[in-house]
């Protein structure tokens, strides 16, 4: 099998490596059988603070050496050892620090705190991981589709916002069925394919999803601590 697919059995076993690390740093995630099936999905909530401004689209910041950074260090390569394609560069901002506390700055305004609920489901159609996500104000009210876009960084908002296929939009729960938001998953074999290979090439161990979600999850304020990438070692 190519180092670039992932089938439902090795999801699985990535999110079983990914839940052993998430127990040791106490980082919330579990997993979640859904009732009368043998699926399940991986699930963790966690509170926001967001600010928001009057001025919601600025301009992409980030270097395709700043991505090529942020992606390895999750990855567990050296900075060199990704190539990265100008696309990616305008799709995820790469200098996230270390000691980020998931504060979303748009502009000095009011600021509110929202409780968020990330899941991770396997997608049959393309083989890849997928981030499903929902929010809510302390008060229990849902946001709406228009709400969960003011609260997306800047950074990332311009470039999902310009293509049709690569952005958030709202879709039901395929094991749940409740109403969810999701990032589409289309281009995320375009985006994993250069660490997996180098990975490869290098023969290094990567966990799949813990790379593509240190990818993907900062889009929705959901920032993966550098420690992860320090533990990616097969359980005996």
């Amino acid at each position: 099998m190519s180092c670039c697919t992932l089938d439902e059995e090795k999801f699985r076993h990535c999110c079983q490596l990914f839940l052993l690390q998430s127990k040791q740093l106490r980082d919330g995630w579990r997993w979640e059988v859904v009732q009368g099936s043998e699926e399940g999905y991986l699930k963790k909530t966690a509170l926001r603070s967001v600010t928001v401004g009057s001025n919601p689209l600025q301009k992409p910041e980030g270097s395709s050496s700043e991505l090529k950074s942020h992606i390895s260090r999750h990855a567990g390569l050296e900075p060199e050892s990704v190539p990265v394609t100008p696309v990616d560069s305008h799709n995820i901002k790469g200098n996230i620090d270390e000691e980020d506390d998931g504060v979303c700055t748009v502009t000095e305004s009011s600021s509110q705190v929202l409780q968020y609920e990330y899941h991770i489901l396997y997608s049959c159609s393309y083989s890849t991981p997928v981030l499903y996500f929902r929010a809510f104000t302390l008060e229990g009210r849902s946001l709406s589709l228009e709400e969960v876009w003011r609260f997306i960084h800047p950074n990332f908002r311009l470039r999902l916002q310009s293509s049709p296929l690569n952005m958030i939009s709202q879709q039901e729960h395929p094991l749940l069925g409740q109403p969810f938001f999701m990032l589409h998953p289309c281009r995320t074999e375009e985006f994993m394919r250069p660490v997996l290979q180098a990975s490869e090439d290098l023969n290094r161990p990567v966990n799949y999803v813990l790379s593509w979600l240190s990818v993907v999850g900062p889009v929705v304020g959901l920032d993966i601590p550098l420690k992860y990438s320090t533990q990616q070692d097969e359980p005996d």
